[in-house]
This record gives structure tokens, sequence and C-alpha cells, in this order.
């Protein structure tokens, strides 16, 4: 499977009668786009309840984390259009595409949510400040930002050999790993013996449906760790534990708890933008922590596969030794590749292990390596920060977030 690393640039652009008209209300719809979107989803679940039992991540929209990260989207996309001279979101455009590809989003479904978002537009800011020409204008920037995004799913169901939407495929856990971090390796391959799984491309993940006990079926994406074998697919999770008003993680707690070896799973293809060149040969250097360390593994576990002399600097942060998950498994893969060296650090000390957090600046790290993150938004933000103070250019730093936040990294 190939995948498309980011979107084009759409080849049309906003009229400029339509970007003044933007340009001067869009405070005005930045200010508000928070209870903008608030009202949206309200909106669009009352009219379509089926789309948050099976497809919207409850959790997300309980917290309001996927409101927030819908609102930053739309202002960050209308923001480009009427100021061309500000980086193009491509980067977040594609993250957007490939986890709607993920969730096997179709284009039919992008005037629902066209018509439930204008509707809490109006709603929020009134009739008489969402004129016929304001709407119009924005109408514009909705179906340019839709477009490009359809577009780019359209290639990546091409890539994938699928018409759009259909990326669900059941599948037989062959497999299950417990580890001490509290993770669960689950291996699994295709229920169907005529139709084997593709080996996807390192640092991609898929979605897995959990079919819950109020009959809900919720999606959650999950990085392939390093393949056992053709035709299998291996995924690691994490139990999220309830934390403080926060209740444990759903979907998470149901493949803990629930499956096991023998019992079927729908999951989807693979997709993901956070991979790997196969034909580079430049240095690489991973930096995770926690269970971010997930993709690094699928990673690791292809340069192994493939006989990779590239030079491989790998840093990991945790909590603890205990904590650090497949720690085993990613020791195991670094001491098989000729040219690669491992880092720790934890918050607890720990023999052969640096206490405290990750700092690149000691390390001698090479600006000419591709680098790739992946943690939690704190942690992304530091990396992030310490890649710029060493030089290293933006274009060569490449990230992953297990939350819909991951906007806040682009600003």
């Amino acid at each position: 499977m190939t995948t498309m690393s980011t979107p084009a640039p759409a080849v049309a652009e906003l009229e400029e009668h339509h970007a003044e008209i933007v340009r001067a209300t869009l405070p005005l719809v930045a200010a508000g786009i928070g209870e903008i979107t608030a009202e949206f989803y309200r909106r669009l679940f009352a009219a379509h309840p089926e789309l948050l039992r099976d497809k919207f991540n409850r959790g997300n929209q309980a917290q309001g984390e996927q409101q927030r990260a819908l609102a930053a989207s739309i202002a960050t996309y209308a923001a480009h259009l009427v100021d061309p001279a500000l980086p193009h979101p491509r980067e977040l455009l594609s993250r957007i595409g490939h986890k709607h590809a993920s969730l096997g989003v179709v284009p039919q479904e992008y005037p629902i949510v066209h018509e439930h978002l204008f509707g809490a537009i109006v709603a929020v800011l009134g009739a008489d400040v969402v004129t016929a020409e304001v709407a119009a204008a924005w109408d514009r920037v909705y179906w340019l930002l839709a477009d490009t995004l359809i577009g780019f799913e359209r290639e990546l169901y091409d890539a994938a050999g699928v018409a759009p939407g259909d990326v669900f495929r059941e599948v037989v856990v062959v497999e299950r790993i417990d580890d001490p971090s509290d993770v669960v390796t689950f291996v699994v391959e295709s229920a169907d013996p005529a139709r084997p799984l593709p080996e996807g491309v390192a640092g991609q993940y898929i979605s897995v449906g959990a079919e819950l006990a109020d009959g809900a079926r919720q999606l959650r994406q999950y990085s392939l760790v390093d393949a056992r074998g053709p035709g299998r697919q291996a995924f690691a999770v994490r139990h999220v534990p309830a934390d403080g008003e926060r209740p444990p993680g759903a979907v998470s707690t149901w493949l803990h708890l629930e499956v096991h070896v023998g019992d079927r799973l729908q999951v989807t293809l693979p997709f993901g933008d956070l991979t790997v060149d196969p034909d580079a040969a430049g240095p690489l250097v991973l930096i995770s922590a926690g269970i971010g360390i997930t993709p690094m593994l699928g990673i690791l576990g292809h340069l192994h596969r493939s006989g990779s002399n590239r030079a491989v600097t790998v840093l990991h942060a945790d909590r603890s030794q205990r904590a650090h998950p497949l720690r085993r498994e990613q020791r195991a893969l670094v001491a098989a590749l000729p040219h690669a060296e491992l880092s720790v650090w934890y918050e607890q000390p720990a023999a052969g292990a640096h206490t405290g957090t990750i700092t690149m600046h000691a390390l001698g790290l090479p600006a000419d390596a591709d680098y790739y993150l992946c943690g939690g938004t704190g942690f992304l933000q530091a990396m992030r920060a310490q890649c710029d103070a060493a030089g290293v250019p933006r274009d060569r730093v490449h990230y992953e977030l297990f939350a819909p936040n991951d906007w806040l990294l682009d600003h």
C-alpha cells in the first residue's frame, strides 16, 4: 500500500470579493467559533444520533476536544485563504484526511456537515450578522476546504485499491501479548483467507471497532507495531484508566477485558502520514514518550526487515522503567540494527537511564536527519522547540499525536 504525503493546495482560490468579507468577519467568527462548533455538534447529533454512536469519539466529544479541533481547522484554513503568505496548512489537512479515510468518511457526508455547521453559525451569530453575502463567502471557504479533503481522501482510497469508505475488514485475533506496562499487543489476520491484510507502511495506524455493551460501535486508532508474519498485523493498546473527572477509555478497556485469542474484530486498512521513505538512506532520529513508542516500533521493525544500514538514534521518555511500553521489543529491534542506538529518560531514577526529560542539545544529533516525534501535546511542543533551537529544518520534523488537538502544534 502506498500513501500520499500531503494534500495538494486547492487549485481554486477564494475570490477577492469573498476574501474581503471573510477577512472582515474572521475575527467575529473566530471569537465565536467555540460556541459555533458546540452548537454544530449538538445539531448534527440530534439529526444523526448514529454518528455519535458509531463513528465519532464519544470521549473526545464529552471533553470538548473534537469541537476545538474542528474550530481550529476551519479558522486556520480560512486565515490562509485570506492571507496566502501564511504557511499552507497542508500538514494539518493531511492528518485530517488520513483520519477521515481510517474512519471510512465518504463525500456524501460533507453536505450533512455543511447543513448543520451553517445552521450553527446563523444560530450563534444571528441572521443580522450572517447576511446572504456573508453566508456565501463562508460557504465558499467551507467547500474549498471540503473539496480539498474529498480529493485527498479519494487519492488515499485509490492508493488502497478500494471504493471510498470500503476500509473495514473482519479479522481474527491469533495472538495476545500482555506487557508489564499495562499494554496489550493484539496480532490479527484476515477472517477471509482470500482477502489477506495489507502490510501497510511503517508508522501507519488502523482503526479498531469496539462493540460496546450499550450497542454503540466506537472507533479508535492504534499504530501498527512490528509485523508478526505475512498477512498479519499487530497493534498495541494501553489501557486508559479514569483520571479525575475523565472516564476510563471505553475502547481500550473493552479490548483489555473482552478480547482474546480467537475473537473477531473489525479493523480498517492502514492509513497515517507519519511514514518513512523506504528509499531514503540518511540518518533517522525517532523520539517518543509513553504509548507514542508504537509507531516508532513499526518503523524500527520495517528497518530491520528491509536490512537497512541507516544510522538511527532512538530517544524515549516515560514515567518509569515499568511504565515504559514494550521496552524489551524496542531494545531488541535497536540491537538488531547495525547502526542504531537507544537512550531513555525516566522521571523516576533507574539504572541505565537518564533522569528527567529529554534534552537534545547535549546529544550532538545530526541536523540533516529526519526526525520523527510521537507523544502528548506538551511533549511534542517541547521537542519541536528543541528541534528549532538545534536548527533542524521544519520539513525534516514529522510528528503524530494521539489526540484531536494536534492543530496546537501548527501554531
